[in-house]
């Protein structure tokens, strides 16, 4: 009887916490867990579950300062992979990435994820901000 109660209760203190959350907040965890999904299938194997990269081959993802600078580029570099040398954490990177093959929406999903993990803390990387992004690619 006493763990029924506790499990009611429980229940009941959830509920209240999830219908608190504002709409941003829903469609944020929403980004956040579809691009996890992602992450772990098209992106791990390269960068690592804690997207720490791989040697001098593959860069980490943990680098806020690289990711915020480069922003705006990030979704072609999804979209169509990277040829061109690159630096991050003071350190030369020249492998190439070939591109994920993702949509439009998976790809602001597997940012949002990337941005928000691994020490990263950038907020939501919507499907509007990913086609925009996505135009300005050379």
């Amino acid at each position: 009887m006493k763990a029924t109660i506790i499990t009611m209760l429980l229940t009941a203190i959830i509920c209240m916490v999830y219908s608190c959350q504002s709409e941003d907040q829903i469609e944020y965890m929403r980004y956040y867990t579809a691009g996890q999904d992602l992450y772990k299938t098209k992106c791990q194997n390269c960068h690592g579950a804690q997207g720490e990269g791989l040697a001098a081959l593959i860069p980490p993802l943990t680098d806020s300062i690289y990711l915020k600078a480069n922003s705006n580029k990030l979704a072609c570099y999804v979209q169509n992979g990277l040829q061109l040398p690159i630096l991050v954490k003071g350190k030369a990177f020249n492998g190439q990435m070939p591109p994920a093959g993702l949509s439009p929406i998976e790809i602001a999903q597997v940012l949002t994820y990337v941005k928000n993990s691994f020490g990263n803390n950038m907020g939501l990387y919507n499907v509007e901000k990913a086609n925009q992004d996505l135009i300005n690619c050379n």
